[in-house]
C-alpha cells in the first residue's frame, strides 16, 4: 500500500522566498490536509475491499467496526465542511452589511491596513539590501 504522507514540503521560511502570503500558505496546508484525509479514506476502503473475501469471523468483526468508523468519519468531515462554509458565508454577509452601514469607516480601516502593510513591506525591502 502506498504512503499518504509527503515529506518533500517547503522548509521553514521558504514561503517568504517564494512570495506566498500567509493566507495562501494556510489555504495550501488546508488543501494538503484535505487531500491527506481523502487519501487515508481511500487507503482504508482499499484495505477493506482486500479483506472482503477473508472468511475469518474475527476479521469480519474488525472489518465491520472499521466500516462503521469510516462512515462516522466521513459524516463528521462533511459536517465540519458545512459548518465552515456557513461561518464563512455569515462573515461575508456581516462584513458586507458593515461596509454598507458605515462606508467611510470601512474606507478608513482599509487605508490604515494598506498603510501598515506598505510600511512593513518597505521596511523589509530596505532591510534585505
Amino acid at each position: 500500500m502506498e504512503s499518504t504522507s509527503d515529506d518533500s514540503g517547503p522548509t521553514p521560511g521558504s514561503h517568504a522566498r517564494l512570495g506566498k502570503t500567509t493566507a495562501g500558505v494556510a489555504a495550501h496546508r488546508r488543501h494538503g490536509s484535505r487531500q491527506e484525509v481523502s487519501n487515508l479514506i481511500a487507503d482504508v476502503q482499499d484495505l477493506l475491499n482486500r479483506l472482503a473475501h477473508v472468511a475469518d469471523p474475527e476479521i469480519a468483526r474488525v472489518r465491520a467496526k472499521v466500516e462503521q468508523a469510516l462512515a462516522t468519519a466521513k459524516r463528521a468531515l462533511a459536517d465540519g465542511t458545512d459548518r465552515v462554509q456557513r461561518r464563512a458565508k455569515n462573515a461575508m454577509v456581516v462584513g458586507d452589511l458593515y461596509v454598507q452601514d458605515k462606508p467611510w469607516q470601512a474606507v478608513g480601516i482599509a487605508a490604515a491596513v494598506g498603510l501598515i502593510v506598505g510600511l512593513l513591506v518597505a521596511r523589509r525591502a530596505s532591510g534585505s539590501q
